[in-house]
C-alpha cells in the first residue's frame, strides 16, 4: 500500500526556505564599523586633546561638554551630539590619567553610541582588535630540502622526514649590506 502524500518525503530540496534564525541576541551593531569609528575618534582626538583637555575634565554637564568641545573647531559638531555620554565616560571611576590612554579609553568608549554603551564599545573594539591581530600568521613553515640520507622533498617542522635530523637556517642575507644598485655588497670579511 503506498504512503500517504502529506508522509512521503520530497527529494529535492526546496528553494524558497530560509535559513533558521541565529539563537542568542543579535548584534546591534557590527564590530568592524565601532572599530573604524574607534580608530577615527583616536585620531581627531590626538589632534585636539591639548585644546580640550583641562575643560573636559572641570565639565559638571553636558552643556559644559558642549562648550569645552568648542575649542575643537573643525571636530566640535562631530561629538557634540554625544555630550551627555562623554560626560558619563569623564566621571567613570576607571578614567586614565595619562594623555594617549585617555584618548584610546575616550575614542573606543564613544565609537559604539548610540547602539551599545559605553562600556560595551569598548569590549566590542578590544575583541575586534585581537581578532584583526589573530587573523593572519604564520602556522608553519615548510621548505624544499636535500638530506643527507638522500631524501628530497618537503621539510616537516625544519627536519628530514626519514633521517628526524633538524636542520638550521642560513642568515647570511641579514648580515650583508646591500649597495645602490639593489645586488647584495660583499660583506666586509670576504674582502680581501
Amino acid at each position: 500500500m503506498a504512503r500517504p502524500k502529506s508522509i512521503r518525503k520530497d527529494g529535492k530540496k526546496k528553494l524558497d526556505i530560509t535559513p533558521p534564525k541565529r539563537r542568542g541576541p543579535h548584534r546591534q551593531i557590527e564590530p568592524t564599523t565601532v572599530v573604524g569609528r574607534a580608530d577615527n575618534y583616536r585620531w581627531i582626538l590626538e589632534q585636539v586633546w591639548d585644546l580640550v583637555a583641562a575643560s573636559l575634565s572641570e565639565a559638571q554637564s553636558p552643556e559644559d561638554i558642549v562648550r569645552a568641545l568648542e575649542n575643537a573647531r573643525p571636530y566640535d559638531q562631530e561629538f557634540a551630539p554625544w555630550a551627555e555620554a562623554i560626560l558619563g565616560v569623564l566621571k567613570e571611576k576607571h578614567f586614565p590619567k595619562r594623555r594617549n590612554a585617555c584618548i584610546n579609553f575616550m575614542a573606543d568608549s564613544i565609537a559604539g553610541i548610540p547602539n551599545v554603551s559605553p562600556r560595551r564599545s569598548r569590549d566590542i573594539c578590544l575583541e575586534e582588535r585581537a581578532r584583526r591581530k589573530l587573523a593572519h600568521h604564520i602556522i608553519r613553515y615548510e621548505f624544499y630540502i636535500v638530506c643527507s640520507c638522500g631524501r628530497k622533498g618537503h621539510s616537516i617542522n625544519h627536519a628530514c622526514r626519514s633521517a628526524e635530523q633538524r636542520f638550521r637556517f642560513r642568515q647570511t642575507w641579514a648580515a650583508c649590506s646591500y649597495n645602490i644598485s639593489g645586488l647584495p655588497a660583499v660583506p666586509a670579511a670576504d674582502k680581501p
